[in-house]
C-alpha cells in the first residue's frame, strides 16, 4: 500500500467522485481508477460502488476512510518533523472552529503564529457546534479544534485544554434600550425581538434557555450564516446575542452592547488528538497555550 493510494482514496471521498477528484489531484481519471483498483485488490475489499457516474462508499470504505485520514496525518507529522529540525515549524495546520471561536481566540492565534512561526499556514473550517468540531478532529479532517462547550470535550484519544470563559453579550440597535446602563438583567429581554442562529449552536442554546426563563422573547429571523446577525441588528430587525469577540466590531459599527448580570459565560476549549502531530500543529497548540498562560485566559 502506498501513501499516494490513500491520498487518492480520501480525495475521492472529499470531492464526491472520481471526476472531481482527478481534476483536483491533476491526474488522469484512468490513472486514478487504476490506483484505487490496485488498493482494493491489496485490501481484498470493495471501497466504492459505481452507480452511474457516481462513486458511493461501500460499508468497508466507510470503515476505512477515517483511518486513512489519520494515517495521512501521521505521515505528514513525520515528514514535517524532519523538516522542522532544520527550518523551524513549517507547513499547514487545519483548524475546525465554531463561529465565535473562529473570531476569538483563533484570529489572535493566527496573528501570533505569523509573527513567531512565519512558515506555518492556517486553514480554518467552520463547524456548527462543539460536537462537530470534536468529530472533525477525531476523524482526521482537521488536526486541531477550538470550540465552546459547558462540558469538557471528550472522545477516544482526544486531548482538551481549557482556554478561557467566553462571555455572551446583548447587542441591540443604537438607542433601543434608552436609559439602560452597560449591564442589564435578563428580565430586560422580555418583549424584545431577536435575530438568532440555527439550532445546535451555543448562542441558540443560550437564547432558548433565556426565553424559557424570561418569556416573551420573539424570534423574527433565524439565520444559517451567523456573520449576518450584526448587519440585521443594525438594520433594526431585532436584537442579537453575541460572544465577546464581536464586542469591538459591534461598537465600531454603531450598535449598543450590554453585558448581563449575572454574566452569561461558556468555557472555550482547544482540542487535538493525542500522539504525534505535525510541527505546524504543535506550533498552533503551543502558541494558543502560551497566550492562555500569560493571562489572556485561565489555566486548565
Amino acid at each position: 500500500m502506498e501513501r499516494r493510494q490513500l491520498e487518492y482514496f480520501v480525495e475521492i471521498v472529499e470531492r464526491g467522485g472520481f471526476t472531481h477528484a482527478a481534476r483536483s489531484l491533476h491526474v488522469a481519471q484512468p490513472s486514478l481508477s487504476r490506483a484505487i483498483g490496485n488498493l482494493e485488490r491489496e485490501l481484498g475489499v470493495t471501497l466504492f460502488h459505481r452507480v452511474g457516474r457516481n462513486a458511493v462508499l461501500s460499508s468497508a470504505g466507510e470503515l476505512l476512510v477515517d483511518r486513512a485520514r489519520l494515517v495521512l496525518r501521521d505521515l505528514a507529522a513525520l515528514r514535517t518533523a524532519a523538516r522542522s529540525a532544520a527550518e523551524g515549524a513549517v507547513g499547514r495546520v487545519d483548524v475546525a472552529a465554531t463561529s465565535s471561536s473562529a473570531l476569538e481566540p483563533t484570529t489572535s492565534i493566527i496573528a501570533d503564529l505569523r509573527e513567531h512561526h512565519p512558515g506555518v499556514t492556517v486553514s480554518t473550517s467552520s463547524a456548527q457546534s462543539a460536537a462537530e468540531v470534536v468529530t472533525m478532529v477525531l476523524q482526521g479532517r482537521c488536526e486541531v479544534g477550538v470550540c465552546g462547550s459547558r462540558e469538557r470535550p471528550a472522545g477516544n484519544g482526544l486531548v482538551a485544554h481549557h482556554l478561557r470563559d467566553e462571555e455572551f453579550l446583548l447587542v441591540v440597535p443604537p438607542g433601543a434600550l434608552p436609559g439602560a446602563g452597560p449591564v442589564v438583567p435578563p428580565e430586560a429581554l422580555r418583549g424584545m425581538r431577536f435575530v438568532v442562529p440555527q439550532p445546535q449552536t451555543a448562542v441558540r442554546a443560550l437564547f432558548d434557555r433565556l426565553a424559557g426563563t424570561v418569556g416573551d422573547m420573539t424570534i423574527v429571523a433565524e439565520v444559517g450564516d451567523r456573520s449576518v446577525v450584526l448587519p440585521m441588528v443594525l438594520k433594526g430587525i431585532g436584537a442579537g446575542l453575541m460572544p465577546d469577540g464581536w464586542a469591538d466590531l459591534a461598537r465600531r459599527a454603531g450598535a449598543d452592547v450590554h453585558r448581563f448580570d449575572p454574566p452569561e459565560r461558556l468555557p472555550q476549549w482547544l482540542v487535538h488528538r493525542a500522539g504525534p502531530v505535525t510541527a505546524a500543529t504543535q506550533a498552533f497548540v503551543d502558541t494558543t497555550l502560551s497566550a492562555r498562560d500569560t493571562g489572556q485566559s485561565p489555566p486548565d
